[in-house]
């Protein structure tokens, strides 16, 4: 058998990580409605992801803070934004999740997800910087980048969805 090398870059954690909130939301809708609801399924797959990613990011907060502050422009000029981060994301999952307070989780995935994918296309296809993303944690050999971008703009698709929702217009 091959060895791989640990400190290759690699999309595995990512692609875990996605596939389980995945598996998360279609298990939840099956048995909060007997079958797979597709919209509510996404809805709870963004929701869980963002909890899975926050978890991943409190295991070791300094950690997270330290390599998010390689591309974050937020982070970069007020750097306690790195640790806040990781409570943040989960406190929007969380509520999303629970589909309650949403005058609070909806600014904050708004917030967070639009400084998140403006500071990661600044980074990866501005200034053309390979970075590895910290969304998986401050251990990551994930590349920053395209799943990077995608994870912040879900982020704030859901919270303009969870905006738009009430009003009758995500039908």
């Amino acid at each position: 058998m091959k060895v791989r090398d640990k400190n290759a870059v690699t999309y595995t954690p990512v692609i875990a990580l996605f596939a389980m909130a995945a598996l998360m939301a279609l298990a939840t809708s099956w048995a909060a409605f007997g079958r797979i609801v597709p919209i509510q399924s996404i809805e709870w797959f963004i929701a869980i992801a963002m909890c899975l990613l926050a978890l991943q990011k409190l295991k070791d907060v300094d950690s997270f803070a330290t390599m998010f502050l390689n591309y974050d422009l937020l982070a970069k000029r007020w750097v306690p934004y790195g640790a806040i981060y990781p409570y943040a994301e989960g406190v929007a999952g969380v509520l999303m999740l629970a589909g309650a307070l949403m005058w609070v989780s909806i600014p904050i995935a708004l917030f967070i997800g639009t400084v998140g994918a403006v500071s990661v296309f600044k980074a990866v296809y501005i200034d053309k910087r390979e970075l590895k993303c910290a969304c998986v944690g401050g251990d990551s050999k994930v590349p920053l980048g395209f799943v990077s971008l995608s994870e912040n703009l879900m982020m704030v698709g859901m919270a303009i969805w969870m905006l738009v929702k009430p009003m009758g217009l995500a039908h």
